[in-house]
C-alpha cells in the first residue's frame, strides 16, 4: 500500500504560480499512474491532470491546459504539478491519487489511493 502526501498549497494572487508536490511512501511511486483532482466548496471533485508511470504521457483538463504542467521524478518518489497563470476559479483543495495497473482516467472511482489534499487559494 502506498501513502500519498500533497504539499505546496497556499494563498497566491491571480496570475501567480504555485508548485504542488505529491510524495509517496510505503511503495515506489513509479509503479503507479498518478492523477490530480481538485474540489472547490460545494462542488464535486474534478479531474485536473494525469501522468503515466514513466512520465511520457500526460493529460490535462481543458480548464488548465496551457497553464498547468505535470511531471514526475520516480527516483524521488515525487510528482509535481506546476500551476501558472492562476485564476480565482482555480481555488480548491487539490488531491493526488494513484492507480495501479490501469491508465489514469478522469473518474475518481478509478483510483486506488488518495492523499489528504492541499488547499490552493487564488485571490483576485
Amino acid at each position: 500500500q502506498v501513502q500519498l502526501v500533497e504539499s505546496g498549497g497556499g494563498l497566491v494572487q491571480a496570475g501567480g504560480s504555485l508548485r504542488l508536490s505529491c510524495t509517496a511512501s510505503g511503495r515506489a511511486l513509479g509503479i503507479y499512474n498518478i492523477g490530480w483532482f481538485r474540489q472547490a466548496p460545494g462542488k464535486e471533485r474534478e479531474f485536473v491532470a494525469a501522468i503515466s508511470r514513466s512520465g511520457d504521457e500526460t493529460r490535462y483538463a481543458d480548464s488548465v491546459k496551457g497553464r498547468f504542467t505535470l511531471s514526475r521524478d520516480n527516483a524521488k518518489n515525487t510528482v509535481l504539478l506546476q500551476m501558472n497563470s492562476l485564476k480565482p476559479e482555480d481555488t480548491a483543495i487539490y488531491y493526488c491519487a494513484a492507480i495501479f495497473g490501469r491508465r489514469a482516467g478522469e473518474r475518481t472511482l478509478e483510483y486506488d489511493y488518495w492523499g489528504q489534499g492541499t488547499q490552493v487559494t487564488v485571490s483576485s
